[in-house]
């Protein structure tokens, strides 16, 4: 595959992405991963029925102009050492994830051959996408399980190590859809260093140098605990819900964006500012 000195750009998808009317989501992964010259391949690692899974991505992907769309399921670990398997990827232009089941995906790829050539050629300028646990595990900490509705507390939400395709962000995703709030605030609440993206469906951040921008018909919320002034996590009182002071939080529909380094939310207009740093 061609190299770039540029990573790649992430497609990281809420859930139930429109693949029926216009498919803007997908059309953009698509047009990221070559166009009528993308060649891609959908891995079904995280989900049950595989087969069933991979024929419709299949077919969503070449309807939509992409050249050359191929399946890879992995459903023991020793699939991801196959030599066909990482000749299949190593020749795309693009990587798409289906839903599923996030620990999945870490543990049938984690450590192996197919997850060093993926950061590879992520890192080489390949375009990676993921949908519902396909975008929970992109980040060095994802949430693997918590109920939604309910209030932060110590049990609402279970971590564990993500693939680290992304760097900084707890992503959560169907956030609005199954009401999310609580259980990402108490992953924020553990690690306040770090940004929670709520995503909700058929909605998208599209992660390329340094910043996102959100693509879809819903909206992505964030919640920065940088400067959290007070929790009672570690007070010894903590007993039925999390007391946070100082969160930030920001709502950010189609068009808008955020500055990952900075921590700041980027208006449509800073946006298009930061499109036009791309030569």
């Amino acid at each position: 595959m061609e190299t770039t000195t540029r990573q790649g750009p992430l497609v990281i998808i809420g859930g139930h992405e429109d693949k029926e009317r216009d498919c803007v989501i997908l059309k953009e992964f698509v047009r990221l991963s070559g166009g009528s010259d993308a060649r891609i391949v959908v891995m079904t690692v995280a989900t049950e029925q595989p087969q069933e899974v991979g024929r419709e991505y299949r077919k969503l992907f070449c309807d939509l102009g992409a050249s050359d769309v191929r399946v890879v399921g992995v459903i023991e670990r020793e699939e991801a050492r196959s030599t066909q398997s990482l000749k299949t990827i190593d020749q795309a232009t693009g990587v798409f994830f289906t839903g599923g089941d996030q620990l999945r995906i870490t543990a049938l790829l984690g450590g192996t051959p197919v997850d060093d050539l993926l950061h590879r050629a992520h890192e080489e300028g390949m375009a990676l996408a993921g949908t519902s646990s396909g975008a929970a595990m992109m980040s060095c900490t994802m949430i693997i399980d918590g109920e939604g509705e309910e209030a932060p507390a110590i049990d609402t939400v279970g971590l564990s190590p993500g693939m680290k395709f992304i760097e900084g962000p707890i992503i959560d995703q169907h956030f609005a859809e199954r009401g999310r709030l609580g259980r990402l605030l108490s992953a924020v609440a553990q690690q306040p260093a770090k940004l929670g993206l709520g995503i909700d469906e058929d909605t998208a951040i599209v992660v390329r140098d340094g910043y996102f921008r959100v693509l879809g018909d819903g909206a992505v919320t964030v919640l920065d605990g940088k400067n959290l002034a007070y929790t009672n996590l570690d007070d010894g009182q903590q007993t039925t819900g999390y007391a946070l002071f100082g969160v930030q939080l920001h709502i950010l529909p189609d068009g808008y964006g955020f500055d990952l380094a900075r921590r700041a939310p980027l208006t449509a207009e800073d946006v298009k500012r930061y499109s036009g740093r791309r030569r």
